[in-house]
C-alpha cells in the first residue's frame, strides 16, 4: 500500500474482525496526507494493549522517521466508535507528522521542543481534517496553560510523563499537549500561508517567539 507498510502484531490477539476497517482508514489517511505533503515512507505496527488514551481507546507512538505504532484496546468502550468517526485517521496523521519532523528538525530533546512538536502535529491534523482541538489539546484553559509557559520554556530537563500524561500532581493531565497546541495556533496566525512542509520544519524557537 503506497509507501506505508502495515505490520500486525497478533500475539495478544488477532485483528480479524477489524483488520479490513483499520486498513481502509490507513489508506484513506494516506490519500488525505498526500494532499498536504509527500508522505514519508513508514512502517506501522498494529498491536493490542491497554495503555491507550481512555477517551478514544487507542494511541499512536512515533519512534523515528520511518516507524510508528498504533495500539488499540479492544476492551475500551470508545474503541469501536473511534474506528468510525475519523479518530483513527487523526491519530495516524498526527504520528505521520512526528515521523516527518524526525527527519528535520527532529522531535526534540527539551521540553519546549517536545511541546512544539506535539502542537504542530495537532495543527497538521487540523489542516487536513478541520477538526476542533482534541480533548488533550484543550485540557486546561489558555490562562492555566500560559501560567506554565515560562517554566516550560526554560526547563533544562523534564519528565515527559508528568507534563504530557499527568503523572505528577504538579501538572494537569495533558498540559504539554494543550500548551503546544496553543503555541502552534498563535504561530500559525503570524504565518497564515504556511504550507504542509512548513508545519513540519519550523523550529521550536520560531514558534515560541510568537508567544514571548
Amino acid at each position: 500500500m503506497h509507501n506505508w507498510k502495515l505490520h500486525w502484531l497478533e500475539a495478544a490477539g488477532d485483528f480479524a474482525d477489524v483488520r479490513s476497517r483499520i486498513t481502509t482508514e490507513v489508506e484513506t489517511t494516506y490519500l488525505l496526507v498526500s494532499k498536504l505533503i509527500d508522505p514519508p515512507k513508514v512502517d506501522i505496527l498494529m498491536q493490542w494493549g491497554d495503555r491507550v488514551i481512555p477517551e478514544i481507546g487507542m494511541v499512536g507512538n512515533a519512534y523515528r522517521k520511518d516507524l510508528f505504532s498504533l495500539t488499540f484496546d479492544r476492551g475500551n468502550p470508545n474503541f469501536r466508535a473511534s474506528l468510525a468517526n475519523e479518530v483513527l485517521r487523526r491519530q495516524i496523521a498526527h504520528e505521520v507528522h512526528h515521523c516527518a519532523r524526525y527527519e528535520n528538525p527532529g522531535y526534540g530533546s527539551s521540553l519546549k521542543e517536545a511541546i512544539v512538536s506535539e502542537g504542530l502535529a495537532g495543527l497538521f491534523v487540523k489542516e487536513i481534517f478541520g477538526n476542533p482541538p482534541e480533548p488533550w489539546e484543550c485540557a486546561v484553559t489558555p490562562d492555566v496553560a500560559a501560567s506554565f509557559f515560562n517554566e516550560a520554556v526554560h526547563a533544562e530537563s523534564y519528565d515527559h510523563a508528568a507534563w504530557f500524561y499527568g503523572r505528577s500532581k504538579n501538572y494537569p493531565r495533558s498540559l504539554g499537549y494543550t500548551l503546544g497546541y496553543l503555541a502552534a495556533v498563535r504561530w500559525r496566525e503570524t504565518e497564515p500561508a504556511a504550507n504542509g512542509a512548513r508545519l513540519i520544519t519550523v523550529s521550536a524557537v520560531d514558534v515560541l517567539a510568537v508567544w514571548q
